[in-house]
């Protein structure tokens, strides 16, 4: 499950680039009534992205927020890692910060560690591959429908 934070982080990227391109500035207040987001917790949020070069801000009467990098290159994964961390469901799976597990005898016999290395792999995928541009052009919707279908 992901993060009340990293819900909100994605949420007001893909706010801010419905707007990407244009030289307007979004405001705090304004992206955290349309997304439903409490401003401070927003507000903390898009510094976090700000110091990792994904939005930039500009103070003024034309201040606000607004894309640094292109909707088209700012992936799920970039935005989770940056706001949760890891994204592996085992320590021991992870590429930025592994760690073996202290109950494990050997992992390439481990069975847990598997079957979650398919999972981490898939989600790696998914997350990696899915762009806040895919989300507003419908493509993530479509992978979506089809995955239910």
């Amino acid at each position: 499950m992901i993060s009340q934070k990293a819900k909100y982080a994605l949420r007001a990227l893909i706010a801010l680039a419905r707007s990407h391109g244009t030289d307007n500035t979004q405001l705090i207040s304004d992206i955290a009534e349309q997304q439903r987001i409490p401003k401070k917790f927003l507000e903390q949020i898009l510094l976090d992205l700000k110091h990792h070069g994904i939005v930039v801000s500009r103070r003024g009467k034309a201040g606000g927020y607004m894309l640094l990098k292109s909707p088209d290159t700012i992936t799920f994964g970039e935005v989770m890692r940056i706001v949760d961390g890891p994204i592996a469901p085992l320590p021991c799976l992870s590429r930025m910060a592994y760690r073996r597990c202290e109950d494990c005898r050997e992992e390439k016999s481990c069975e847990v560690r598997r079957v979650f290395a398919r999972v981490a792999t898939a989600t790696r995928e998914v997350l990696d591959g899915t762009t806040i541009a895919d989300c507003i052009s419908g493509v993530a919707n479509d992978d979506a429908r089809a995955l239910t279908a």
